[in-house]
């Protein structure tokens, strides 16, 4: 399945047209939930399980804390459970060296 033609506009550095659904399930969900309009948002809620929609949420660093925040209360999540939250482990790494 192709996606829709109006969700293009979200995947501005990507080959749209090279897109699949189910193989890019994670990333499409993010980049939907993360600056999707509401026909967007309706059509992943429509699409995609509550599922796999709620494990991109908990799994993708792509999402702001802002949007991870909204979502986290939408689907009723755990938001200390969402890696937006998480340092990330480049912060992590880079608390290790001596400016």
């Amino acid at each position: 399945m192709k996606l829709p033609s109006y969700l293009k506009k979200y995947f501005w550095d990507t080959d749209f047209e090279q897109l699949d659904p189910d193989k890019n399930r994670s990333y499409i969900l993010s980049r939907v939930f993360e600056y999707g309009d509401t026909k967007a948002v309706k059509w992943a809620l429509q699409y995609f399980p509550q599922e796999d929609i709620k494990k991109t949420l908990r799994e993708s660093r792509a999402l702001s804390p802002k949007s991870g925040n909204f979502w986290a209360l939408f689907f009723g999540l755990d938001k200390t459970n969402l890696r937006c939250f998480q340092k990330s482990s480049l912060k992590l790494q880079s608390s290790h060296w001596i400016n």
